[in-house]
Parts: structure tokens; C-alpha cells; sequence
């Protein structure tokens, strides 16, 4: 352990790295630039602290929430002052409406140099609006041991608000005045023997925060009420647990004494965990496409786990059907964006499956309809695409569900990616651990945060559209920094195929110039401009043949190339029909 003396920003610097590093910080993404040179001295220096340059803070914003996603720690993100930090602001709404925890440190002018029309200066206090779980603008650097003992405080606080009781990210707005390099100052020299550091740091410690065990008698009456009901089903969302298998295990636990069908969205790790719930449903948006058959399988009682699933289909269904909906999830957030009958149960579902240890006494003859239509839908699914040999979008979803490697990780990006997983990604018992961005539901960062997530994890795997892609080319940028192998599967379909399903695509013009918005970029030379591997695909058994083994390193881009046109098609024609 050792501070850094030489002048007052790089004592400061250092108070906040070692702050972090005791708390337990792993990675830190810092972007060049002048003001945080402070911090980018002393985060370079701290050896058991991986720290990455990255030169677009867009892009290093999304590759630290891709790390934070997988290793579910806070991710220390630092750039210099001006518009920087500005560049910061999507990713950051992605970590809130995702729960996602962020440290951010953007570096600042002092007060005496802001509204001046000083360089590189802009209003950064409280720059990401309500979006940081909490913000603050530190003080302006200096030696007294009463203000350095605020600091370590306050970063020590921020830590905690990162991950409790909702995790999310953190603002830190830090002034620096000049010197920024590390000139030596002989006003800190004396602080080397008036300070003991092991004193100073010693109330320091990784935390485990937990959340507090929800009081048993509070939700008994609501199981009584589960356990009377013949026709309760259990509705789960897009999920990326820690610990995807206990997740998994609760929700089937709950299932089974409840005698209820388990509605898996292609985002959650249910259908990767096949053999542990028998009553896990993956065709539902197919079967509520049927008026008939979602009439006959209204439900009474709806158990939603965390966010609802992305199908219209089921949203428009509960809102037309109302039933009483409760809503599983432990942070504070309101999960119902159909405002129905709702009551939530601000517990985890591994909690709450603790606390069912009754057996149902309904008969299962609702389960058992729900389990024929599953049946029966999937056979025609697996026909129709077993039948299918030209390349078309809906089938890639289909087809790597079956293929790759056991307890890959997988990306998917937003738009028509999203929408084909949850549509035709088929149950297994592979244990592939699916991620994304889901809380904003944007395109940005892409390739960032996928690669965010494959850094120093197992051979990854990506789903992604062209543009999607081409929003964050400068992703591309990481690879010299990435450790570990990304493969993108990429359908080019040359512009925005979920535009295709919308009722604007009726009216030409402007449709295909401002909403498909075509690129036609040569991925084969883009790649070569990055020296990224790139493949073209030309059938369906070259995809597999690509996906099992998977490389260990590197970046590599598999393309597939499809008519926009004709995928939206066969989408119009083909999802009504597999339920009749």
C-alpha cells in the first residue's frame, strides 16, 4: 500500500484508488485527456487494478457496463473535463434503467475557471440529470486531514450507492487545479509522517450487501391466495442472475408446488435450463397470436418475475385480460408499464421460493393446455425451419440456440435480434447465459458492451443486426485492449428490418430513406480496417460448423447476408399460423 506524496491532485488521486481498490474495484476504463491526468496516474500505477484506456468515451462507457454486467461490480469510468463526460450519458442511462453499478469520475475545472469561457469548460454538475443513483461534486482539492478523511468517506458512500438497495451508477465531479502532472509540491512532503496509513484505511473492507430477509407473515396471505387459484401462471422477463442456476431452480420450485406454467422470454436463462422446469412455455407470443386460444387460457392470477417479457402479444393479452397481477422483484423500481391490478413483492424470487413450502391444491388441467399448445407449436416450428435452406433472418435464432457451445455467453443486440430470440430461440439444456440492453433499449454501444462482457470470460458469441453494428464501430478500437474472443454474428439485411413490421412501411416516401436508412457498407473491407477476422456465411451448416468449437481469441465477424423485404414477409405471413 502507498499513496502518492509528490503534489495535492496525486494524494488525492491516490486517496480514491486505494479507497476502491480495498473495496473491492477490479477494473478501471480511463479516457485521455488533460484535467483527469491526476487520476489516470494513479489508476495506472495501482497493479492489482486492470485499467484500459479507451480512447471514445462513448464506447469506453458501454465497454465498462459490459464488465459490470458480467461481473456484477462496480466499474470505475474516468474521463477528462468538456464534453467528455458528455459522451458518457447514454451508457449511464443504460446502468440505471438496467441496475447496472457505474463509478463515474469526470474531471472538471475549478470553480474560479467555470463561466469564463475557459477551454474545455462546461456545466458538469449533475450533468446526467436523475439518472446517477447519486451524484456529487467533490471538493476542491487539498491536505488538510479533516477534507481528506471526506474523501475517502464520500467515495466509500458512493460505493455503497452503487449497489444498494438498487444498483446503478455513481457521479463523482472532481475540480483539479494545476499542476496536473505529478510536479512535486513540498507542502505534502509532510503529510508522509503525519499520516499512518494503515490508520487511515483500516475501516475499509469489501462489503457484501444484502438485501434484508423479507418478513415471512408479510407475504403469507398472498401465497394463500396463489395457492386457491386453478388457472395462476408465472410470467418471467429478461434476467442476467449471478447465479442463473439458483434462479432458475426458485422459479421452477415455485412453479411446481404452484401447478403453474412458467412464460420464458428468449432474454432469460429459463430456456437455457431445460430439465429444470417442466413447465416452462417458450411459444407463448405465437400462442396469444390466436384470439380463440388466448380467450380460453385467460389467466386469474399472474406471477411476474422482475421486467415483463418483450412480446406485444403478451402485454396486449394482460392488459386486455386484467388479471391480479404480483410483481417479484427487490429494488424500488415499478415494474408495470400496464398499470393493471398489481402488487409488488420487493423480494428476490430465490427469497420468495424459500418461503413456499406448501403443496397447491388445484387440479392442472390449465397447465396441462398450456403444455399442449407448447408441444405442439414447437413441432411445427422445428418442421418449418428443419425445411428452410436459404438464409433468413428468423432461423439464425433457431439454429444457435441448438448450436452452441454449453454455458456460452451470448450477446443480443437490439431491434429485430431481440424480437427473433423470443420468437424461435428453443428450449435446452445447454446453460447459455444470455446478455443485453434492455433498459433503454437502444442501439448504442453495441459492440462495446458485448466485448465488455467477453473481456477475460469465456469464448463469447454476439446476434446482432447491421446497424446496430455500425452504430459502434468504434468498438472496434478495443481489440488491442480486449482479452479473450467475441464472435459477432452479423445479419445484414442493409438497414432497419424492425422499421419493416411498423405501419410506416406502408408509405414510400420517406420510409426506406429515413427509417430503413440502407448503409450498404462492405463489411468484408470494414473488418480489414480494424484487422478483424471476417467470414462470409453461405449456409446454414457453415454457421454451425463456425460456432462449435468456438475460437479463444480475437475478434472474428460472421456474416449473413438477408432480403430485408423478404424476412418481414415471411415474418407477416408465417407467425400467425403456427397456433392455428
Amino acid at each position: 500500500m502507498s499513496l502518492d506524496f509528490r503534489n495535492t491532485n496525486t494524494l488525492w488521486a491516490s486517496i480514491i484508488t486505494e479507497t476502491l481498490k480495498r473495496l473491492g474495484l477490479t477494473t478501471a476504463i480511463i479516457c485521455p485527456g488533460s484535467r483527469s491526468t491526476p487520476l489516470t496516474i494513479t489508476f495506472a500505477q495501482e497493479k492489482q487494478i486492470e485499467t484500459i484506456p479507451v480512447l471514445d468515451e462513448r464506447s469506453a462507457a458501454f465497454f465498462a457496463l459490459g464488465i459490470a454486467k458480467q461481473t456484477n461490480l462496480p466499474v470505475a469510468l474516468i474521463c477528462t473535463s468538456g464534453t467528455a463526460g458528455a459522451n458518457f450519458y447514454p451508457a449511464i442511462i443504460e446502468a440505471k434503467e438496467s441496475r447496472i453499478p457505474l463509478l463515474i469520475f469526470t474531471a472538471d475545472r475549478p470553480p474560479e475557471l467555470r463561466d469564463c469561457h475557459s477551454g474545455q469548460t462546461i456545466d458538469q454538475v449533475k450533468m446526467y440529470g436523475n439518472y446517477p443513483n447519486w451524484q456529487t461534486e467533490l471538493a476542491t482539492p487539498s491536505v488538510e486531514i479533516g477534507i481528506l478523511n471526506y474523501l475517502r468517506q464520500t467515495i466509500v458512500y458512493g460505493w455503497e450507492r452503487s449497489l444498494f438497495p438498487t444498483s446503478g451508477p455513481v457521479h463523482f465531479n472532481i475540480p483539479f487545479r494545476d499542476p496536473l502532472a505529478p510536479i512535486p509540491d513540498r507542502n505534502t512532503n509532510y503529510l508522509k509522517s503525519a499520516i499512518s496509513l494503515q490508520n487511515f484505511f483500516d475501516s475499509i473492507q469489501k462489503k457484501q450487501l444484502e438485501l434484508p430477509n423479507y418478513p415471512s407473515y408479510s407475504i403469507l396471505h398472498h401465497l394463500q391466495e396463489w395457492r386457491n387459484s386453478e388457472r395462476v401462471i408465472i410470467v418471467c422477463g429478461t434476467a442476467s442472475p449471478p447465479f442463473p442456476q439458483e434462479y432458475c431452480q426458485a422459479i421452477s420450485h415455485l412453479s411446481q408446488i404452484l401447478k403453474a406454467p412458467v412464460l420464458a422470454e428468449g432474454l432469460s436463462p429459463l430456456r437455457n435450463y431445460k430439465q429444470l422446469n417442466t413447465y416452462l412455455i417458450s411459444t407463448y407470443d405465437l400462442i396469444l397470436r390466436n384470439q380463440q386460444i388466448a380467450q380460453q387460457l385467460t389467466p386469474e392470477i399472474v406471477i411476474q418475475i422482475g421486467d415483463l417479457p418483450t412480446s406485444k402479444e403478451l402485454r396486449t393479452w394482460l392488459e386486455t385480460t386484467q388479471p391480479k397481477r404480483w410483481i417479484i422483484d427487490p429494488s424500488h423500481h415499478n415494474f408495470d408499464p400496464l398499470h393493471g391490478k398489481t402488487t409488488h413483492l420487493r423480494i428476490s424470487v430465490e427469497q420468495l421460493a424459500n418461503h413456499c413450502q406448501f403443496e397447491a391444491n388445484i387440479n392442472n388441467k390449465y397447465l396441462q393446455i398450456w403444455g399442449n399448445f407448447e408441444e405442439k407449436i414447437n413441432q411445427k416450428i422445428n418442421q418449418k425451419m428443419t425445411e428452410i435452406e436459404n438464409l433468413f433472418e428468423s432461423k439464425v435464432a433457431w439454429l444457435i440456440s441448438q448450436s452452441l457451445p454449453p454455458e456460452t455467453t451470448i450477446f443480443i443486440a437490439n431491434s429485430m435480434s431481440v424480437r427473433d430470440v423470443e420468437f424461435f430461440w428453443q428450449p435446452n439444456n445447454s446453460r447459455i447465459q444470455p446478455f443485453f440492453n434492455r433498459g433503454a433499449n437502444g442501439i448504442d454501444g453495441t459492440l462495446s458492451t458485448a466485448l465488455g462482457i467477453a473481456h477475460r470470460q469465456k469464448s463469447s458469441v454476439m446476434l446482432t443486426g447491421d446497424l446496430a453494428l455500425l452504430h459502434d464501430t468504434n468498438g472496434f478500437l478495443l481489440r488491442n485492449k480486449f482479452v479473450g474472443h467475441l464472435t459477432i454474428i452479423l445479419i445484414n439485411n442493409n438497414g432497419g428490418g424492425i422499421f419493416e413490421m411498423l405501419p410506416i412501411s406502408k408509405f414510400e416516401p420517406p420510409f426506406e430513406e429515413y427509417f430503413a436508412t440502407p448503409q450498404d457498407i462492405n463489411f468484408a473491407q470494414l473488418c480489414a480496417t480494424y484487422n478483424v477476422e471476417y467470414e462470409l456465411i453461405n449456409s446454414w451448416q457453415h454457421l454451425q460448423q463456425r460456432l462449435n468449437p468456438l475460437p479463444e481469441k480475437g475478434i472474428r465477424v460472421l456474416e449473413i447476408q438477408t432480403n430485408r423485404k423478404a424476412d418481414a414477409k415471411w415474418r407477416q405471413e408465417n407467425l400467425g399460423k403456427f397456433a392455428l
